[in-house]
């Protein structure tokens, strides 16, 4: 349970430094800066906490994958970047895949 928690802090920490990165304006702005220095930190940290239990594979489809999920939303709810069609199906098959390895995959660590 510990290595899921730890997995949604990393989630988490890389969806708010992601989201910041296009605030910084290319690093030129301080605090959005310093957000996306921060949360990266963050992310790779409990990352490497994951992995002590996770094989990196199912990690990182599930890091990147729920990654994927909460930054199209932050664009739509932040950016108002609206996904086509295309990114949407993209989208709900990422999710179904997550769904997939957490629901029936062996070696997701549960």
């Amino acid at each position: 349970m510990k290595t899921y928690i730890f997995l949604l802090i990393a989630i988490f920490a890389e969806t708010i430094a992601t989201t910041a990165l296009k605030a910084s304006e290319e690093f030129t702005r301080f605090w959005p800066s310093v957000a996306v220095i921060t949360g990266y930190g963050i992310a790779f940290y409990f990352l490497s906490l994951v992995l002590r239990n996770m094989q990196l594979g199912i990690a990182y489809a599930l890091w990147s994958g729920i990654g994927i999920v909460l930054v199209t939303i932050m664009g739509v709810l932040i950016y108002k970047q609206r996904p086509d069609v295309p990114a949407i199906i993209g989208i709900l098959l990422i999710i179904g895949g997550v769904l997939v390895i957490n629901l029936y995959s062996k070696t997701a660590g549960h």
